[in-house]
């Protein structure tokens, strides 16, 4: 056998949500909804999707390697000098990136809250480095005292997914702030807002952006593939002090945001009609899917993001296999570290109206393990 590395065999493979034609194949249905990625209901940004139709023509000339045009729409949007802006191949590649600055080997460590989004975990695997899991709150928030309380001469990163994916759940301003106050001064703090549209107008909201330009030891990461719609081009941006967004630029692949991708994303963030929208039936998503599950007499997490996570009070799995057999496809809690919960994204009207007469159909059937 090749010389793989060890710690390269050791982690597993990402798993995403079932594709709908996957499922389709496999059980024989004509109809499916997927609720399982988090994905837009309401499809992509109209004007990303204009732009995209013109530069497609333009797809045999190499990208901008700067991604100059969009660094510059997310600099003069969100008050971020143009340097400190970073992009990626979506907000993973950035998360990727942040390893090879941050970790060279099993002397160093990265915090996470768990269950949270795994591709932190993979930073650590792919850098040989070590990974401490602090476990959620009962309330599945994270539990930035015990995070704080971790932290160790070795700990190089700090992931916080606010609101955290897969419970949806916020941590506050003021949590924030107790928490760099008293961080060592060699530690970074990455504030993953994937779902930041859906949560900022809460009143205590930890902006990542108000860290940065403060000086603070804050590297904050955002993505076009929730509100924008634009999961399909891959295109992930975010901040970070001068330093390290000069090393993430040095470690980055040549031309890793493709021109389509470049286009569509400056289209898209001009775009607050699409946005307002998108966030308008969210919240009524939220609400109905909320809904369902308190009726149902399980216990769904207050969400800020795009989708419900409920505890179930037994096993998911059959639940989750039940709805899939229905043409419902939605995310089991045991591959995320919570095997007796769900989670279920925002979809239209009409696929929240069939999830819930589905659900309430297989919850009424007896528990199995």
């Amino acid at each position: 056998m090749p010389p793989i590395r060890p710690n390269v065999l050791r982690m597993e493979p990402y798993s995403p949500g079932k594709p709908i034609a996957e499922v389709k194949r496999e059980l024989g249905l004509e109809r499916v909804i997927k609720l399982a990625s988090n994905e837009n209901p309401l499809g992509p940004s109209p004007k990303a999707v204009a732009a995209l139709k013109k530069a497609a023509e333009e797809a045999h000339i190499y990208p901008d390697g700067a991604a100059h045009d969009f660094r510059a729409a997310a600099s003069a949007k969100f008050g971020v000098p143009y340097d400190q802006v970073l992009v990626g191949n979506g907000s993973d590649e950035l998360i990727h990136l942040l390893g090879l600055v941050f970790l060279e080997g099993p002397e160093d460590e990265i915090i996470v809250g768990h269950p949270s989004f795994v591709r932190y975990d993979a930073s650590a695997h792919l850098a040989g480095s070590r990974l401490v899991q602090v476990p959620l709150t009962p309330d599945y928030r994270h539990d930035l005292p015990a995070m704080l309380a971790a932290v160790t001469p070795s700990t190089r990163l700090l992931f916080i997914a606010n609101p955290n994916n897969p419970t949806g759940t916020l941590v506050t301003k003021s949590e924030v702030d107790s928490l760099l106050e008293n961080l060592p001064e060699g530690v970074t703090v990455v504030l993953d807002e994937a779902y930041f549209e859906f949560a900022a107008d809460q009143p205590d909201y930890p902006n990542s952006v108000d860290y940065i330009n403060s000086g603070c030891n804050v590297v904050g990461l955002r993505t076009l593939s929730k509100t924008y719609g634009l999961a399909g081009i891959r295109l992930g941006y975010g901040f970070a002090p001068p330093a390290i967004a000069d090393a993430i630029n040095r470690a980055r692949e040549p031309f890793n945001v493709n021109s389509l991708a470049q286009v569509a994303g400056v289209a898209a963030l001009e775009d607050d009609e699409h946005v307002r929208r998108t966030v308008e039936n969210n919240r009524r998503g939220l609400e109905a899917l909320a809904g369902v599950f308190e009726k149902l007499g399980a216990k769904p997490c207050p969400s800020f993001a795009n989708f419900v996570f409920a505890d179930l009070g037994r096993p998911a799995r059959p639940v989750f296999q039940a709805l899939l057999e229905r043409g419902i496809i939605v995310r089991p809690g045991d591959v995320l570290g919570a095997p007796t919960c769900l989670r279920v994204s925002v979809g239209t009207e009409e696929e929240i109206s069939l999830f819930v007469e589905a659900i309430e159909e297989v919850m009424k059937e007896p528990v199995s393990a």
